[in-house]
């Protein structure tokens, strides 16, 4: 009995020093600079493991035209290709039998780029074995996708020779390999890697849904889904499943009181485990640093408290985000994810609360609120999330499931993820945007960059990319050493003016300071703020950022002309007779501000105060 007590004790103690070592959130997120990548759209680093018809089978639209290529990465992103005009169909048809051939050895290849822009962590969007482009459908979740690895046909040998539903079966394939080879090039370059985790469901290829396809009745994976009905002649009944929103392409894993039921919820437990410390050895500076969970709200919470046991048993500074956005789309309602951020869940969520306000500050022209109305807003999200949580919320502006900022900003007062694309609104401007428009693009990223929270980039949004909502998001990206034809197609047929395609340097060289800025002032990234100059109507704001003693201060123009800000009113921020903009590289005069100070249109300063 003292021996049973004993080791009870034990086992407690080592439950408790275990919990000690595991923060609210990841110290390093709250630096993090994150960077979202689409890999398919990336770079195509390797033509060699380029997707071929074979690879398709599965995916929407389950046909490949005769004659098909893949497709030349700086075409004109509307123009239908020999191959697809044959098919009778339009561009948004045609788009989803396209595939470009990005992969892991362009990500690869990129790196130096992404360390030089600044950026320290990394999103990867699924990367998991699928026939689509996008990866949501998942064939098998243990092994990365043959076309993003060097060798397509050898992995397909080597997923023969398994047991997909007995993980000591599982091999290491060349893609897999090549991963492992990603995850430790990043991590030399003191950068972190997340992927996207896809457990509320699969695709109908997925290896354990087939089964009950072959099977049926008899698959011993056949509770892993909810069947409505099976196969049978007798009862006049065919087989029948549940489906992600009625998706039958998705295939909706099944659940319990207590989330993803036996079974699954095993296997996903080892899946986490291969990618957070592939070689088992306790150490997980080989594995990927976290998870962004997909459409994490349809997941019962009780799985998720699990799952986080499971990411921080194996490193306690593993992040985990999750998608947690419409609570009713139709009503234009965002949840507020409070219920998911009380610390036995997730660390952050992807923050398209804080997107659409930019949004409706700086982008939106009739409908646009004010500073004061900026600040309510922002206020509003700090109050309802733990402190903690809101240095590392994902602080995005836009993704792979909406148009991106340069578009959104050349299609002012439309509702946020609302008719953003020409197949949801026929008056939706696929045109690149003008000076002005990217001079206020510089702006966001100026807000983005200067507020608390993880700031994230989507692919060449930096190099000055625009599109719709999926899939013109999604286009390849704008790279400085290749020659785009112009976009001069509309994908309604439609009259538009040709817009040349080309990486912005400007731009971009505009990124690269913001980043710069905010990662050499930790008052950006750690410190508190305090909003101290409103000025509701001319769309002026200043606010404080401090921390250790090191402050910033920060000053806007949310305006397309010059605005003046009062010499009394700059000055009770600081008594320095000489302050410095970052941005400019400007020092300014506070002696020499007799009545008042001249701001640019959309112009952003951020000077140290100490």
């Amino acid at each position: 009995m003292k021996l049973i007590k004993m080791i009870i004790a034990l086992s407690i103690l080592f439950s408790l020093q275990v919990t000690a070592q595991i923060s609210r959130v990841p110290e390093w997120a709250k630096k993090a600079v994150w960077y979202q990548i689409f890999p398919e759209r990336f770079d195509n680093g390797d033509k060699n493991n380029d997707p071929k018809p074979e690879d398709m089978k599965g995916a929407w639209p389950y046909f490949v035209t005769e004659g098909w290529q893949i497709s030349p990465w700086t075409s004109d992103w509307f123009k239908l290709q020999p191959w697809e005009a044959k098919t009778g169909k339009g561009f948004y048809w045609n788009v989803g039998i396209r595939r470009y051939g990005g992969d892991l050895q362009g990500i690869i290849n990129r790196l130096d780029y992404l360390k030089n822009l600044g950026i320290n962590s990394l999103y990867l969007t699924p990367i998991f074995e699928s026939p689509s482009p996008h990866k949501y459908d998942a064939s098998m979740y243990h092994h990365v996708d043959n076309n993003f690895g060097p060798d397509p046909k050898l992995d397909r040998e080597i997923w023969a020779k398994e047991n997909p539903g007995d993980p000591s079966t599982w091999q290491w394939t060349t893609a897999d390999k090549l991963f492992l080879k990603l995850i430790k090039e990043v991590h030399k370059r003191g950068m972190k890697i997340i992927i996207d985790g896809v457990f509320n469901h699969t695709g109908t290829t997925f290896w354990a849904f087939q089964d009950i396809v072959k099977n049926q009745q008899n698959s011993k994976y056949k509770d892993w889904y909810t069947i409505k009905s099976w196969d049978d002649a007798a009862a006049g009944t065919k087989f029948e499943y549940e489906g992600w929103l009625g998706v039958k392409d998705l295939p909706e894993i099944r659940e319990d009181g207590n989330g993803l039921v036996t079974g699954p919820r095993e296997h996903i437990h080892a899946v986490v485990k291969r990618w957070m410390d592939p070689n088992g050895d306790g150490n997980p500076e080989d594995g990927i640093d976290g998870w962004r969970l997909d459409v994490a709200e349809m997941v019962n919470h009780n799985f998720w408290k699990e799952f986080r046991t499971w990411v921080k048993g194996i490193n306690p500074q593993g992040y985990i985000v999750g998608e947690i956005w419409w609570d009713d789309w139709k009503n234009y309602k965002m949840m507020n994810a409070a219920p998911w951020l009380k610390g036995d869940e997730f660390d952050a969520v992807m923050n398209y609360r804080f997107a659409r306000a930019i949004k409706n500050f700086v982008v939106n022209k009739k409908d646009q609120i004010g500073s004061q109305g900026f600040i309510d807003t922002l206020n509003n999200l700090y109050r309802q999330y733990p402190k903690e949580n809101n240095y590392v919320m994902m602080d995005l502006l836009d993704s792979h499931d909406v148009e991106r900022i340069a578009s959104q900003i050349v299609n002012p007062d439309l509702l946020y993820d609302h008719g953003g694309s020409s197949t949801q609104n026929k008056d939706f401007d696929n045109r690149k945007p003008d000076a002005q428009e990217i001079e206020k693009q510089k702006l966001i990223a100026g807000i983005q960059f200067t507020l608390p929270g993880a700031p994230q980039i989507y692919y060449g949004d930096e190099a000055g990319m625009w599109g719709g909502d999926d899939p013109d998001c999604r286009k390849p990206m704008v790279w400085k050493e290749f020659k785009y034809e112009k976009e001069a197609t509309h994908p309604l047929g439609l009259p538009r003016k040709p817009d040349e395609v080309k990486f912005n340097e400007n731009l971009f060289n505009y990124y690269k300071k913001i980043i710069s800025i905010r990662n050499n002032n930790e008052a950006l990234s750690l410190g508190s703020i305090e909003f101290n100059l409103v000025e509701d109507q001319n769309r002026i704001l200043g606010y404080t950022r401090e921390y250790n003693g090191k402050k910033i201060f920060v000053l806007l123009n949310n305006n397309p002309e010059k605005k003046y800000v009062a010499a009394e009113k700059l000055n009770k921020f600081t008594s320095n007779k000489t302050l410095k903009d970052l941005v400019s590289g400007k020092k300014i005069d506070t002696s020499k501000i007799i009545d008042q100070f001249l701001l640019n249109p959309y112009q952003i300063i951020i000077c140290p105060l100490n």
